[in-house]
């Protein structure tokens, strides 16, 4: 069925000028410094889509309402990019510019359109219509954050935001969204106190090398023609890895847990398809996965800039693919496990795993195609966020720019929850799809399941 989503101009949302005033004793915010994980992350922007069943009264009204009161307690949000002089720091001035808002209304109602809410594969293409996107050649002047509220007929509605990941990690960002319903609802304050600067936490300063190699991996270097691919893999294989590595592990007490079995049936199936048949069980089959560190450096409550580690589980194509599925869980849980042996490096200036050591060349050859990069949505509370009607049925996720191959995994969805763990994927070329579907779809067989919802 033909989508079509009309679109109001952007407005722009302000911080409500009824509650500008500082508290008694607090003096007005003007200025955030960012931390070096802060600036690792310039420009690189991440949309979610959040898709609600529950009617809200006027929901367009109902969300600005409470982007304007949310933003005066997150002031950095409504300001801009702002550097020194030479170039050498980063910070954000809090001008109160606003979010640009925009308004829309789609011809149908939710369920007429491939089951956005039934767990139907999700297009590039709808995600496009329903959110705002920063234009390719972007400023740093540009706003940290865009918005939009579709209303369908039915009486659903969406809402996509797209950020600067500068501004915020995904927690962080979950965390106003959650505000902004608060506010919505009713004449309420943020469930924590919303912190940003550096003396929330205890980050380590990253070296100038380590913050340029995150930076390089976060480019759009373009021309890797990869596969958009929407897929479910099934509970029944899910629980029956890990049913199995525990039984391996009786002695000594070992569990897998549903991120290691997810991602280990996702970085094996997917090496298979990328190597083919004659491989070279020694070439680089790395994969990176982000780790909330708050509890390791000592966050504060409320702080909601970047405060994730990308953590590298170096390993060949041989070992991802040459043995069972619980060598390839061992090597996922190695790499969880040595998180805190990669703060304490960062603390002592030392590079990230020798990555911050790397030059291009090796970065290109050690993360290029033969890499994965996993973005687990399966703790951030993108989930909990209500605006009045519910929390949402649908939580859709995407990096605008084509890194180094891709998954946003355990997206929620209410009308798949039981059959499995959401993934939307860009992490093999269009020539490789038809295998990796294929080394899943032979994976899931030998649990007696099947592969869901899989689309290019």
């Amino acid at each position: 069925m033909r989508f079509a989503v009309n679109k109001s101009p952007p407005v722009m949302v302000r911080p409500s000028s009824a509650e500008l005033a500082p508290a008694p004793g607090k003096a007005k915010l003007a200025q955030v410094q960012l931390s070096s994980w802060d600036r690792s992350y310039v420009g690189f922007q991440v949309t979610t889509l959040l898709l609600f069943d529950g009617p809200v009264n006027q929901p367009v009204e109902a969300v600005k309402k409470g982007l304007s009161r949310a933003l005066v307690h997150y002031a950095p949000i409504a300001g801009r990019l702002a550097a020194d002089d030479e170039e050498i720091s980063l910070s954000i001035a809090c001008t109160s510019e606003g979010v640009p808002f925009v308004a829309a209304t789609a011809d149908c109602a939710m369920a007429d359109h491939g089951g956005l809410l039934d767990g139907a594969p999700f297009s590039a293409g709808l995600l496009d219509e329903m959110a705002l996107y920063y234009h390719p050649a972007a400023r740093r002047t540009d706003p940290l954050l865009l918005m939009q509220v579709t209303e369908f007929a039915c009486g659903g509605f969406a809402v996509g935001v797209t950020w600067n990941h500068t501004l915020a990690d995904g927690d962080g960002m979950a965390q106003f969204l959650q505000d902004v319903g608060n506010l919505a609802r009713a004449d309420e304050t943020p469930v924590s106190p919303p912190l940003r600067d550096g003396g929330a936490v205890s980050l380590p300063l990253l070296s100038p090398p380590v913050v340029a190699a995150k930076q390089w991996l976060m480019l759009n270097r373009g021309g890797m023609g990869l596969a958009y691919l929407d897929i479910t893999i099934p509970a029944t294989l899910i629980n029956r890895i890990k049913s199995e590595y525990k039984a391996a592990h009786a002695a000594d007490g070992g569990y897998c847990t549903t991120f290691e079995a997810g991602v280990a049936v996702l970085w094996r199936c997917r090496t298979r398809a990328i190597v083919g048949d004659n491989y070279d069980p020694s070439a680089p089959a790395p994969l990176a996965f982000f780790v909330n560190v708050r509890k390791h450096v000592r966050a504060v409550a409320g702080y909601y800039g970047n405060c994730a580690v990308a953590q590298v589980a170096f390993a060949t194509a041989g070992e991802v693919i040459g043995g069972d599925i619980a060598g390839v869980i061992d090597l996922i849980k190695g790499a969880k496990d040595g998180v805190p042996d990669l703060l304490n490096a960062m603390h002592g200036g030392r590079g990230v795993d020798g990555v911050g050591e790397m030059g291009e060349e090796e970065m290109a050859a050690v993360f290029g195609y033969n890499a994965l990069m996993v973005t687990s949505w399966r703790n951030i509370a993108f989930d909990r966020v209500d605006f009045g009607g519910g929390v949402p049925a649908r939580v859709v996720g995407r990096w605008q720019q084509s890194t180094i191959p891709g998954c946003m995994a355990f997206l929620s969805c209410r009308a798949t929850a039981d059959a499995g763990e959401r993934m939307l994927t860009q992490c093999v070329r269009e020539e490789h799809a038809a295998a990796f579907l294929d080394e899943l779809h032979r994976l899931a067989a030998a649990a007696d399941a099947s592969v869901l919802s899989v689309s290019a």
